[in-house]
């Protein structure tokens, strides 16, 4: 057994090398010659991987950190495809969004399957010594050089935090935020300062994560949905989008809009109230509620709900400041 101050290396599979297998940096809870999952010797294909994962999940009771061979082998495959964005957690066919569940037993079956581990770079600290973090996911940007970012083709702030498993598509701006496992950021977004992006949440093309804006993650329970904020949507500081609420293409949240899956999302022009989704092209401002009398007939507290002010069409949304389609 390798100490775990002795460098070595892991490999995984890198379908868009063309013959190559990428080599990551250490990580010291996986044992130097315990593994090593090559592409060009795998005959899996995505069914195959799936019926590997849920079999596991079955009998995840017996699934640990010395389990090795096909389950490894698969789990590592499925993230390693959702890292580079060849497999997806949640996708749109036919108008409706599809989970595939087996995903996420895959990245649930990977805390099982690796333990954790001091990671460092915390910093030196006089009289204390260095730094670390203790944790069983390496960052995604382990081992990257300046040729793997500009294949990647985005821009990494300093201070960002990405986990291994989330996909970056090219022209994305990540400043210091935080993107969890699974997760998928398509190209030309930017998620601003402090914004966090969930586990397995799903972001389309052309958005704006607005600074300290929370993007609601899912593993468990594996019958929900994940986050969807479809492409060209802008999403106001501070606000809050969880439990698979989906925000349809074009849309905008001002800051500070809360939206759940049992928030009611009342469309102001037609009284048509929405659970779970925002309509494309919608407007959204925070609001209230009339609350019911209190038992001695005063009256009650009001109570949270989104207000759809305006819906607007592509074209006047390309053209519209964001600004300019909030006030009213």
């Amino acid at each position: 057994m390798v100490s775990a101050d002795r460098p070595y290396s892991y490999r995984l599979p890198c379908p868009s090398a063309v013959g190559d297998v990428d080599t990551f940096p250490p990580l010291p809870h996986v044992r130097h010659g315990d593994w090593a999952f090559d592409h060009r010797n795998n005959s899996m294909n995505t069914e195959q991987l799936q019926a590997v994962v849920d079999a596991a999940w079955d009998k995840r009771d017996t699934v640990g950190t010395g389990t090795r061979g096909e389950i490894r082998d698969a789990v590592e495959a499925a993230l390693d495809g959702l890292d580079k964005g060849e497999l997806r957690v949640a996708e749109k066919a036919a108008g409706q969004w599809q989970t595939r569940q087996w995903l996420k037993k895959a990245v649930l079956l990977s805390f099982r399957l690796n333990d954790s581990a001091p990671i460092p770079g915390g910093g030196r600290f006089e009289g204390a010594g260095e730094s670390a973090w203790y944790d069983k996911v390496p960052s995604k940007f382990a081992g990257w050089g300046a040729n793997r970012f500009k294949d990647a083709g985005f821009r990494a702030v300093p201070n960002c935090v990405v986990r291994r498993s989330a996909y970056i598509a090219p022209g994305v701006v990540l400043m210091p935020c935080f993107v969890n496992v699974g997760a998928r950021v398509d190209s030309g977004t930017m998620i601003d300062t402090w914004a966090t992006v969930g586990s397995c949440a799903q972001i389309g093309k052309n958005c704006h994560i607005s600074g300290g804006a929370g993007i609601g993650g899912v593993l468990e329970p594996l019958q929900a949905g994940p986050v969807v904020i479809e492409d060209n949507c802008f999403i106001g500081a501070r606000a809050e989008v969880a439990e698979g609420v989906i925000v349809e293409e074009g849309s905008v949240l001002s800051m500070g809009v809360y939206l759940g899956a049992s928030t009611k999302i009342i469309d102001r022009a037609t009284g048509q109230v929405h659970y779970g989704r925002v309509p494309a092209y919608s407007v959204v401002v925070s609001g209230t509620l009339p609350g019911k009398p209190l038992p001695d007939g005063s009256p009650g507290p009001g109570l949270y709900c989104a207000v759809i002010v305006k819906r607007v069409d592509e074209k006047t949304r390309a053209k519209t400041s964001i600004n300019e389609l909030l006030r009213d």
